[in-house]
């Protein structure tokens, strides 16, 4: 029985074992689909004192939110996280994983990355996607799938935390349209 204090995502209740003070349950991953329009939010919640990480992860899609406006690039979302994560120190963003178009397909472009990037496409007003940061602690971000298929693992055991929120780009900046 894999434990959730290694597991960076996870959907599969029966896997989780017994949780100890410092242990994250990674992850609630909600997703609506409701006149042919797909909406999603996560967030991750402590079991006691897990506190920075989570903190850092809340700072880095707050951050990634306000890189957001009509005529920026998409890597300026990833931009801003890295170099956050930078200043914190002890922390690495997770690059296997990114935001995404979302609309009446759950998962499409554009590609939000939370780390450096080369995307060139620009946002434009209407645009509707998510930021999901996907936090470790330390330097190593490689995580590994298991074969579920579905939960991820970090190669050294770390804690890690996801947040995700959707953004709609508007004519003057951009609006949270879900927030947990």
């Amino acid at each position: 029985m894999r434990h959730s204090r290694h597991s960076s995502l996870n959907d599969d209740e029966s896997q989780v074992a017994h949780l100890d003070n410092g242990d994250i349950q990674v992850n609630i991953d909600v997703t609506v689909y409701l006149n042919g329009y797909h909406g999603g939010n996560s967030r991750t919640f402590l079991v006691g004192e897990a506190l920075t990480l989570v903190e850092v992860t809340n700072a880095a899609i707050e951050t990634g939110i306000h890189a957001c406006s009509p005529g920026r690039p998409f890597w300026d979302v990833g931009r801003a996280i890295h170099y956050l994560i930078q200043r914190t120190s002890g922390y690495s963003a997770c690059a296997m994983f990114t935001g995404h178009g979302i609309g009446k397909v759950f998962h499409r472009p554009p590609w939000i990355y939370h780390t450096l990037n080369e995307e060139r496409e620009t946002m434009l007003p209407d645009h509707c996607f998510t930021i999901e940061p996907c936090i470790l602690q330390g330097s190593n971000s490689r995580v590994w799938i298991f074969p579920d298929g579905w939960t991820a693992s970090t190669e050294n055991c770390a804690r890690s935390a996801q947040a995700e929120l959707m953004i709609l780009v508007t004519e003057c900046g951009a609006e949270v349209l879900t927030q947990a």
